[in-house]
Parts: C-alpha cells; sequence; structure tokens
C-alpha cells in the first residue's frame, strides 16, 4: 500500500494527530493483511521553505513511530519525499531535493533502494496467496 502524507504545515499535524485520516489508513492497512507499505511524503513544494528536508525527516521520524507501534517494521518501509503537483520524485530524481540520496528497505526477502516513487513501486514484491500453494 502506498501511504500518502502531506508535508504542508498543519496539514500533516492534522492527519497523525490521534482520530487523523493518516493515522486510520495504516491502521487499516495493516489489520486487512497490507504487509509492505510506502510512505509518499507529498506537497513537499508546500513546507516552509518549499522542499525541506528537516520538514521530511520530522514526517519520516513520526510516521515511522506510528506505524512501529501498528505493527509495522520502519526499516522495510520506502519514505519518498514528493511533489505530485509538480512531479517531483514521482518518476525521475527531483534536482529540487539534492539533499534526498534516495530510499533504501531491507527486508527477509532482500534489500532494495531507489530514488523516486515509480521504483518503490517496482520494488513492492507480489504477496504469495492460498493458490499459489497448488
Amino acid at each position: 500500500a502506498v501511504l500518502i502524507v502531506a508535508a504542508g504545515t498543519g496539514e500533516f499535524e492534522a492527519g497523525i494527530s490521534k482520530n487523523g485520516q493518516t493515522r486510520e489508513h495504516a491502521l487499516l492497512a495493516f489489520t486487512l493483511g497490507v504487509k509492505q507499505l510506502i510512505v509518499g511524503v507529498n506537497k513537499m513544494d508546500s513546507t516552509e521553505p518549499p522542499y525541506s528536508e528537516s520538514r521530511f525527516e520530522e514526517i519520516k521520524k513520526e510516521v515511522s513511530s506510528y506505524i512501529k507501534k501498528i505493527g509495522y517494521n520502519p526499516a522495510a518501509v520506502a519514505f519518498v519525499p514528493i511533489s505530485g503537483w509538480h512531479g517531483d520524485n514521482m518518476l525521475e530524481p527531483s534536482s529540487k531535493m539534492p539533499w534526498f540520496k534516495g530510499w533504501a528497505v531491507e527486508r527477509k526477502e532482500g534489500k532494495a533502494d531507489g530514488k523516486c516513487l515509480i521504483e518503490a513501486l517496482d520494488a513492492i514484491l507480489p504477496p504469495s496467496r492460498p493458490t499459489d500453494k497448488a
């Protein structure tokens, strides 16, 4: 699943608050059996200052802490700073975030890394289904 988190001032705080949708959606995904998670930190163009590394790191830290409480392993979750509106870090690395060196995940099936959202999506492993065992 891809959890999109708004980076804008006040927007992230509303989503991660006690009854916020960010918390609710992460919990729903885990409860419904979604094992692999990607976190897209969106609206990086509307941070203060725009494309703020410290804002991304703050959000990454807080979301990591919450998803760990639910049951996800943050080391296996790709965090990608993006701007959907401007296309930053969606399909190719953005020059507006030179500080972002990429994401990396470690899981029992092996490691994966990349620079943008499409690569994180491509790194998702197909889940094994009960019908596969026939």
